[in-house]
């Protein structure tokens, strides 16, 4: 938990909105849960990507796109907000 806290505090500071479910439930729940809520991205954390400092990264569509450094992905959801935003 305690470095699913600190990405989700590096998430914060770079502006990206968040949030950690601690709830007891198995991984595939929260996943489907998350999925069937339209959550655009899901970052999954446990021991190994601790260890390596990295995200493991899904999408509300199934899709799994591995394993990626934090700040890779915080480039990538930043870059992907301002295409949104100048598109409005």
């Amino acid at each position: 938990m305690d470095y699913a806290q600190s990405v989700l505090n590096k998430l914060t500071e770079a502006g990206i909105r968040a949030e950690v479910d601690t709830r007891a439930e198995k991984i595939g729940y929260k996943i489907r849960e998350a999925q069937t809520a339209k959550i655009p991205y899901m970052l999954v954390v446990g021991e190994k990507e601790a260890q390596a400092g990295t995200v493991s990264v899904r999408t509300r569509n199934g899709e799994d796109h591995g394993a990626m450094a934090l700040d890779e992905f915080t480039a990538h959801i930043q870059k992907e907000i301002k295409e949104r935003t100048n598109c409005l």
